[in-house]
């Protein structure tokens, strides 16, 4: 019977809530008056869904939304709105909440909201589970030159560490830096022929020269090519750009302190801080990023022994 967690500091609102959801018997009701008693029953018993009022005193519905979306991502929050409270809700909904329903609409909508989020809520949990019974994945992709697509490939390649179980979220972030930095060289340094030591002289010369041979042959037919190769054990993240390369044995010392202050060098300086291995090829257009499994298997996944 799914759980439904309904937060309001009124008590005639909570009672009003609360038959509606009960008057079908399917759903099995609790009550906090705000949102520091709601985190603290979470805690103790996560429920389905989190069903909150927005203005309330120690903890409004915003606050929770935030703090859940951080601390409980799987338990999905809808919101009841009043008037005046719009904006609140729009930011709400910007933050992670999962759906709303106004109140004066409640008879009609309530049933039908919890309806909805609650299968949304429990395929996303499936799929989740799926994922985390993937023992190996790899794939390739050819990038254009567009600077928009590496945002989008490292979000993506952070999703399959995390799904491998190979991380923790704050290394997640890590990770993302080195893969962030290696997709940019291979664009700007790599297909573009942009050097880095143009930036530390003119910043908007950098991005002019950028600008405009995105647009200008050969530089703009050029292809990055990124092959992932994931196991539960470690993840390989090669990135080949199309440019005439560069002498890996010159990149600056990353031991030494000096280096953070050096345009040239610091995207190298942070893959090697962030990843276990940092290879590159001879010809310098291809570097090879390693990240080892930094977690004791999770005795709850599947296939655990």
């Amino acid at each position: 019977m799914p759980a439904i967690l309904v937060v309001d500091d009124s008590a005639v609102d909570r009672r009003l809530v609360g038959g509606l959801l009960e008057r079908n018997g399917a759903l099995q009701v609790d009550y906090a008056v705000h949102g520091v008693d709601a985190l603290a029953k979470v805690e103790k018993a996560p429920p389905d869904v989190v069903l909150t009022d927005l203005i309330m005193p120690e903890m409004d519905g915003l606050e929770l939304v935030e703090t859940m979306r951080t601390k409980y991502p799987t338990v999905p929050v809808i919101l009841m709105t009043s008037q005046g409270s719009e904006e609140i809700a729009v930011e709400a909904l910007q933050r992670g909440a999962a759906s709303y329903v106004p109140k004066h609409t409640l008879a009609q909508k309530l049933d039908e909201t919890i309806h909805r989020v609650l299968v949304a809520s429990r395929r996303q949990l499936s799929h989740v589970k799926m994922m985390g019974c993937m023992t190996r994945n790899e794939c390739s992709f050819m990038l254009g030159t567009d600077s928009a697509l590496v945002e989008t490939m490292v979000t993506y390649l952070q999703d399959c560490v995390t799904q491998m179980g190979l991380c923790q979220e704050a290394e997640r972030t890590r990770i993302g830096v080195a893969l962030e930095e290696a997709l940019v060289n291979a664009l700007y340094h790599g297909n573009l022929e942009v050097s880095s030591d143009l930036r530390g002289e003119d910043d908007d010369a950098y991005f002019r020269l950028i600008t405009t041979r995105c647009h200008e042959p050969p530089y703009c037919r050029r292809r990055i090519h990124v092959d992932a190769r994931l196991s539960r054990d470690e993840a390989a993240f090669i990135v080949r750009d199309e440019g005439k390369g560069f002498d890996p044995s010159s990149l600056p010392d990353p031991n030494d302190p000096s280096t953070l202050e050096q345009a040239h060098g610091r995207g190298v300086l942070l893959m090697r801080a962030f990843m276990d291995a940092v290879l590159y090829n001879e010809t310098g257009n291809q570097v090879t990023l390693i990240k080892r499994r930094d977690l004791a298997p999770d005795p709850t996944a599947c296939g655990a022994s």
